[in-house]
């Protein structure tokens, strides 16, 4: 007998990899001006790798291969008076483009709730089913 219970299983590996998504949107989101990071230098915009995997022969279910760094150039600015200004008065700042997370937040966003949408569903199916074997 087939386990009844994977649709919900593989929906929840998409809502576990698209939160990471999301909270690592955030994270490049808040450093967009961070100049002076742990590691020195400038923070460096990161992005999720999703790896699909099988739990039998038919169903998939995805997890988080890597978090990678993003080797776009730094935006660099000319601000003599900054405390991180080079020599020439040029500052580093984060690779990160606020629109191109603000689409990818979206995205996210809405794989979310689709995986969300696809839990609830089995779920009302499932109880539905539980209901007619009552009578």
């Amino acid at each position: 007998m087939k386990d009844l219970f994977l649709p919900l299983k593989v929906s929840a590996t998409g809502l576990e990899a698209q939160k990471i998504r999301l909270n690592t949107i955030a994270s490049n989101l808040a450093n967009i001006n961070s100049t002076r990071t742990p590691e020195g230098g400038p923070y460096r915009r990161k992005d999720v790798v999703f790896m699909s995997y099988i739990y039998d022969s038919t169903s998939h279910g995805v997890d988080i291969k890597e978090i990678i760094e993003d080797k776009r150039p730094f935006r660099v600015v000319f601000d003599p008076s900054h405390p991180d200004a080079d020599k020439d008065g040029y500052v580093k700042y984060p690779n990160v483009n606020p629109m191109e997370e603000m689409v990818n937040l979206i995205s996210a966003s809405r794989a979310y709730e689709a995986n969300l949408t696809m839990i609830n569903s089995y779920k009302d199916m499932f109880l539905r089913t539980l209901d007619l074997l009552k009578i």
